[in-house]
């Protein structure tokens, strides 16, 4: 069992969810432009989240079975984003509204220190992301990404790992085959 696996089956148990949905590939859970303070547990399937940028989409997180997603801006401070998150195929997600989940999460100190840990792998896991687009070269970056997430290529189609690394799909498929 890990932290995050105890909360979920906490959360579960105390009966704190708010809502379940059941989402058809391509279909929004959150759209650019609208507020969304909910934080989602992926029961099943996959989602990704991406800003539009000149008309390009860039794909900048994934979420798929037991891990959560958000739209971690406006949960934090509650105002619009530019985000979306699309569900990639038939998705089943559970819902926890804000509130409810701060008001558990500073219900004891164990939870308040997995709060922190999520948090910290969180921004840890974007410094290296952001690392990573900046200095190393393509094919570094897919090797870090198959090491640390091998799940994603079983899960998310290539030409959206393909925009997560910021590469063509073309040049991930040859990246592949070398």
């Amino acid at each position: 069992m890990t932290p995050i696996t105890d909360l979920v089956e906490s959360i579960e148990r105390k009966g704190l969810w708010t809502n379940v949905l059941e989402l058809d590939r391509n279909q929004f859970l959150k759209v650019k432009g609208s507020k969304d303070t909910n934080l989602y547990w992926v029961v099943q399937g996959s989602l990704r989240i991406y800003v539009v940028e000149e008309n390009e989409e860039h794909t900048i997180r994934f979420g798929y079975t037991h891990n959560f997603i958000t739209a971690l801006d406006s949960f934090l401070d509650e105002k619009p984003s530019d985000l979306y998150i699309q569900a990639l195929k038939k998705t089943t997600v559970k819902v926890i509204d804000k509130a409810t989940f701060m008001d558990f999460m500073k219900s004891s100190p164990e939870n308040t220190s997995i709060w922190q840990l999520m948090l910290e792998q969180l921004v840890l896991q974007q410094m290296e992301r952001e690392r990573d687009i900046l200095t190393v070269s393509p094919l570094e970056r897919y090797m870090r990404v198959l090491k640390r997430s091998p799940q994603l290529f079983q899960e998310i189609p290539h030409k959206y790992i393909a925009s997560y690394l910021r590469m063509t799909p073309e040049t991930l498929s040859r990246i592949k085959k070398s």
